[in-house]
């Protein structure tokens, strides 16, 4: 007797696979930790080394484990800023953990995120560009 696969898809092409939902508990958790972690940098770290730094987003793993915070500096050398965050990430962690209603709170891992450079970059190109038309034009 012969074994049938199972038809779950058809061999056809056009359908499309079911993709993996996104979940919104871990954008809304991740939202919150990226509100209070900046509030908590402001107030709580006094290091001369950290300058201006801003969350600009923070990655929850699924399980909750480890999150990801991405940090943009200004003022401040970014490699030393991520030094400070780094060292008190443990502190951060113990700060998060009063505030938030979790059952484990999230090693965090800071990351630098150079999207404002790139796009300062990008826009001064865009105004030599610019520059460079309104020259050809007269």
């Amino acid at each position: 007797m012969a074994v049938r696969e199972p038809d779950f898809y058809p061999a056809c092409p056009q359908v499309a696979l079911p993709m993996r939902k996104v979940s919104n508990r871990l954008d809304r958790i991740g939202d919150v930790i990226k509100q209070d972690l900046a509030r908590l940098i402001q107030t709580e770290l006094r290091d001369p080394r950290l300058g201006m730094v801003s969350v600009t987003g923070v990655e929850v793993s699924r399980d909750l484990a480890h999150a990801d915070v991405f940090v943009t500096v200004l003022g401040a050398e970014p490699k030393a800023a991520l030094a400070v965050l780094e060292k008190a990430s443990g502190l951060l962690r113990t700060y998060l953990a009063k505030q938030l209603q979790l059952r484990a709170t999230p090693k965090l891992k800071f990351h630098y995120d150079a999207s404002v450079e790139n796009g300062r970059h990008l826009s001064s190109l865009i105004d030599l560009a610019l520059e460079a038309d309104s020259h050809f034009e007269k």
